[in-house]
């Protein structure tokens, strides 16, 4: 069961009635608050496969980019399409999960099962999804607890596995393991490995630089609200083009 695409028609987890909405396609974003640009020019293209890690110190505007590109916020100037299409009519096709996951006051199962319903998923369809989701997020003994008495860790999973269940192209992630143990960070990854390996995109930031060098294929380090660099990870590790990310490496305070 593990890595297997849910809700997909074809073993390689594409459907042929879905449009794609990859690549990602940034051009010139801004985003302007009280005067200054908390995203300043922003061009950039993500392609579908690369595993994608957004690096930069606090207030580099890693959380904002993401919320832009998800279509909750928009941009000041600039263009976000995915694929030619705006957030906004992408987003049934993207999802995004945050650091503290935001679940309804019900059961893990109804957690999942609700998604299920809003996208119009039949009620037999939607207790065979469920039960998978639940396997692959190791959460199916907890099925029945209500979701906001799980730990930290538990409920990352059962937000990833909620948004996972609607098969979404892309998946937005907001430093999903900041608050939690190493135990449960590497649950979490276990379970983006699989998510990835299904054929989701994921776009992720996290301020862990270990967790950043085990998952990313590619790296876009912001500071300041410019990206100052887009490349391979491998590259940007151990060749950091510019002197901010370097100092970030360091372990340097970069404001």
């Amino acid at each position: 069961m593990k890595g297997k695409r849910m809700q997909s028609d074809h073993p390689d987890g594409s459907n042929p009635a879905t449009p794609t909405i990859l690549p990602l396609v940034l051009h010139e974003v801004c985003f302007e608050a009280a005067g200054h640009y908390l995203i300043d020019h922003i061009s950039c293209v993500l392609e579908a496969r690369p595993y994608t890690i957004v690096l930069g110190p606090n207030g580099a505007g890693k959380s904002l980019l993401l919320r832009l590109c998800h279509g909750l916020i928009r941009a000041s100037s600039g263009s976000i399409l995915w694929h030619g299409m705006d957030a906004c009519a992408a987003r049934r096709h993207q999802a995004m999960v945050f650091q503290r996951p935001v679940l309804l006051r019900r059961t893990v199962t109804a957690n999942i099962s609700y998604a299920l319903r809003i996208r119009g998923t039949p009620r037999w369809q939607r207790q065979m999804l469920v039960r998978e989701a639940l396997q692959q997020a190791e959460l199916a003994d907890l099925a029945g607890r209500p979701a906001r008495l799980l730990s930290a860790g538990e409920q990352q999973r059962l937000a990833l596995a909620r948004a996972w269940v609607l098969t979404p192209q892309a998946l937005l992630l907001d430093e999903p393991t900041a608050s939690l143990d190493p135990a449960a960070t590497q649950a979490v990854e276990t379970l983006l490995k699989q998510i990835y390996d299904s054929g989701t995109k994921i776009i992720m930031t996290t301020h862990d630089l270990g967790q950043a060098r085990r998952l990313a294929d590619e790296v876009l380090f912001l500071h300041r609200g410019r990206l100052l660099e887009h490349g391979p990870a491998a590259e940007f590790f151990s060749q950091p083009k510019s002197k901010e990310a370097a100092a970030f490496l360091a372990g340097q305070l970069v404001w």
